[in-house]
Formats: C-alpha cells, structure tokens, sequence
C-alpha cells in the first residue's frame, strides 16, 4: 500500500490541500469541526507526513543539528535538556553528535548535517578547533549558526555563553578572601576561548588583589581530567609546598586534586583549598564536596535553540539578522572543599 499524502486526505474529506494541511499544523483560521475530522481521518489511516516532501515545499526539514565536544558530559547533557525542550515546542526533530574534542571530527559532523539540510547548527567548539573555515562555510550558505559555551571570536554569528574571565575572577577572588595567598591554577588546553578566560580570570584576580602570579604554579589539563588533576597535585605537594589553594578549570581536575590530597592526608581546606568550574553532580558527592561555578546549562540550551528560531523567522520573512550574543549569569557555589 502506497504512503498516503495530503492529497489523498483532502481527496477522501472532499476538502482543500491547503486546509488539510492547516488542519493537522492546527492553524486557528480552519474551524474546529474541521480539524477534529481531518485529525481524525489522518489517524485512522495511519497518516505520517513526508519530510522529504514537505522540505521541498517549504524548504525547511525541521530538522536542527548540535555538535558538542563530549558526550559524557554532564554540563552538556544539561545543555542538550535545553535544546531539546525549547525544540520540542516548536515541533523541531535535533540530530546530536559529538566532536570528541576533535578538529577533524568536527568538520566532518557538521558535513554531515549540512548534507542532512538542517535549518540550523548549534555549536560548541572542540579544544583543537585551529581554524574556521568549516565554520565559516554554514554562514556563508545563510544557514543559522548559534555558538554556545565554546566559542570563536573569528566567527560572526549568535552566542550563548557565561563570562568565563568574570567567574573565574569572582572564585579565585573568594579563594584569596578564605585567606589563600599562594594559589595554583590547574588551566585547560591553550585554544579554547573559554580555557584562556578563565585563565584570565584567575591572572586578574591575584593582580588586583596584589599577589604574585608565578608560571610555575599554572599547569595545563590538556585533557581536563581527573588523573591530570591528580597527578599535578601529587608534583604541587612535591615541589610547591607554599601552594594553599588549587583553581581548577573544570571540576573533573579538581576531583582529581582531591583524591591526592585526601590520600597525602592534606587537610582541606584547611592546607590546600580546592574550587572547581562548572558544578558537576559529582561535585556535590566528593569528600569534602567540592566548591564550583554553576553554569545555567539548562538555560544555555534553551536560549540557543530560541536565537536559531529566531533567526530562522527572520531569514523567512527576507528580513535581516542582527547577530547576537546572550552573556548568561553564573553563581559560586561554595561548598566544604573552600
């Protein structure tokens, strides 16, 4: 048996295409008896629509692609939550992949959803991400791309984000307030935008409060792991016993920093305080818990599925696109380990 379409539909109700087709999208200018009829027909006959079809007419898939850096990510799963809410609403099919934190992988996702004509990519670049071009390339075929915590500079599009060089100050300042004067910094890897901020943050904070920023005490989480986190608390106890407080750029490090004071039998915070970044549930399950930054993940998603919406009106309408960019706020969350 052949997929029915509208035409068949409308054909069997001895009704319009167009009113068909208004009845099921539940257009207010198509009478509720209408609706109830043609709704109702459409189930009886196990009626799908073709999004193949319905693409050529209108020239949208209602389809959205995101591209995040990590799947086992709790920040980013809370950021897909967002996505997928506000997607929902707007009866918006999203199509997830992962970059792995790959460069390579990266342009080959988002080949891979150019050539699924999605309405729309959001994304989150991955730490190895060196150039634009693949980036450029969805802006320069007008299709909506919406940033969101990782980010280019080079690129012009919409963002969501946080101001990672202002929550990195306001945690590192809180460190120096609980009394903490020599203060490392487990950073991450040297490219993300979001990785030399909060570096920034943390450079910022000991100027203004007048303390010594020494290199020695900044080590670079190419990983952002726990294991390096560790590892580099085990070589901060060896050769920087001074060292009285431990800034991480995100909590997987700092849990790491953690578990090697825990077993050395540091106390903390009372020797070596430790403050995380992004607020993970693991956060609150370490002994001590662990003090971090909240990033409103949840939030994050939602206003970026709403910029590509409303772009995507805009581009409809033949009106221009004012790019923007959504700073959201962020929150210490201060806790056993500070």
């Amino acid at each position: 048996m052949k997929n029915l379409t509208l035409k068949d539909i409308a054909a069997a109700l001895n009704l319009s295409i167009t009113t068909v087709s208004k009845a099921l999208k539940d257009y207010p200018d198509v009478n509720t008896n209408t609706k109830e009829r043609v709704k109702a027909y459409a189930k009886k006959v196990n009626f799908t629509p073709n999004a193949h079809a319905a693409f050529l007419r209108t020239q949208q898939s209602k389809l959205i692609g995101v591209v995040i850096p990590r799947l086992n990510h709790f920040f980013f799963s809370n950021v897909l939550r967002g996505i997928m809410k506000a997607a929902e609403e707007e009866d918006y099919m999203v199509i997830v992949l992962s970059s792995d934190e790959s460069y390579e992988l990266e342009k080959k996702q988002i080949n891979r959803l150019l050539q699924q004509n999605v309405d729309g990519i959001l994304l989150s670049i991955a730490d190895s991400t060196h150039d634009t071009k693949h980036i450029d390339a969805i802006i320069e075929q007008k299709i909506p791309l919406i940033f969101f915590d990782k980010y280019s500079k080079l690129s012009n599009c919409s963002s969501v984000v946080i101001n990672d060089q202002k929550a990195a100050f306001n945690a590192v300042e809180h460190l120096i307030k609980q009394g903490k004067k020599n203060i490392a910094h487990l950073r991450g890897p040297l490219l993300p935008q979001n990785s030399i901020d909060r570096f920034l943050g943390y450079r910022k904070a000991l100027e203004q409060y007048g303390l010594e920023y020494r290199k020695e005490w900044v080590f670079t989480c190419d990983q952002i792991s726990n294991e390096e986190g560790y590892a580099y608390t085990q070589e901060i106890i060896e050769k920087h016993p001074e060292i009285d407080a431990i800034f991480a750029v995100a909590d997987m490090p700092a849990v790491g920093a953690i578990k090697c004071l825990n077993e050395q039998k540091i106390v903390i915070p009372d020797q070596i305080a430790v403050m995380g970044f992004s607020n993970w549930r693991i956060s609150n399950l370490v002994t001590p818990t662990l003090s971090s930054v909240n990033q409103p993940g949840i939030k994050m998603g939602e206003k970026a599925f709403e910029l590509f919406y409303k772009e995507q009106q805009l581009i409809k309408k033949g009106e221009s696109v004012v790019y923007e960019k959504i700073e959201l706020d962020t929150k210490l969350i201060i806790r056993q380990s500070s």
